[in-house]
């Protein structure tokens, strides 16, 4: 019998380190079972190692089911974020940055993301160099996911990202750093091209449920933020679409 619906599962913020072997094995087993589609919203590893990525790699192997990612700062941290692609995707894990792909007939649009900060309280390109170099980095970010949305002519859409396009889902988090959590830079894409969801990671403290200026869904599913709100349910988020 055809499938009704497309059930889609987000999570991030994994933090895989190189001594968490067999630790995933569960999580991604229950989501193959119960999901058509794995989301992850970056942070996959802890200090963006070969190592740490391997181990991943390993671990999602056991969910036969299309895996589509973007990355997290994390994953940058040891400036070998091209290496910890490349050992994902050679598992099967299609990781986007700037691009879009579709499954089932459902395109899903996927960028990092940046900080900056949120409406007026936004960190304007004015001043020393570095300000300057910080602020474009979001715009440029904004720009990626702008793309990727645009290539989108799917029925229904998603938007992946590991930095937040509002501030609803970072309220938790201490207000001195919301403005390294993300950036409403991100959001003015979703108002050109709206989806029906977004997902994102980073802020572990922050909350799990908010929405755009245009009133779409915004789920934070950063790991550690799903197992304290929810402590009785698995550690992702499942949005459901109709079969196409």
């Amino acid at each position: 019998m055809p499938k009704k619906t497309i059930k889609v599962a987000a999570v991030g913020d994994l933090h895989c380190t190189k001594m968490m072997s067999g630790q995933l094995h569960p999580l991604f087993e229950q989501v193959a079972e119960e999901a058509d589609i794995l989301l992850l919203c970056g942070d996959l590893t802890d200090y963006g190692l070969i190592e740490e990525a391997q181990v991943l790699a390993d671990e999602l192997s056991i969910a036969k089911i299309p895996i589509i990612a973007v990355l997290g700062n994390h994953d940058y941290e040891s400036d070998k974020p091209d290496e910890v692609k490349q050992v994902l995707t050679a598992a099967g894990v299609q990781i986007l940055d700037g691009d879009a792909c579709e499954i089932s007939g459902i395109g899903i649009a996927g960028a990092k993301g940046f900080a900056g900060g949120f409406g007026r309280h936004a960190l304007g390109p004015w001043g020393e160099v570095g300000i300057k170099q910080f602020v474009n980095e979001a715009l440029q970010e904004a720009m990626k996911l702008e793309t990727a949305l645009a290539k989108l002519r799917t029925p229904h859409r998603i938007a992946l990202l590991h930095y937040s396009p509002v501030i609803d889902t970072v309220k938790g988090e201490p207000e001195e750093i919301y403005a390294f959590l993300g950036t409403s830079r991100l959001e003015d894409p979703l108002v050109h091209y709206p989806v029906d969801v977004v997902f994102h990671g980073h802020a572990h403290r922050g909350t799990p449920e908010g929405k755009t200026i245009n009133n779409i869904p915004v789920y934070n599913v950063a790991k550690p933020l799903l197992q304290r709100a929810y402590p009785d349910k698995p550690a992702y988020r499942i949005v459901e679409f109709p079969a196409s």
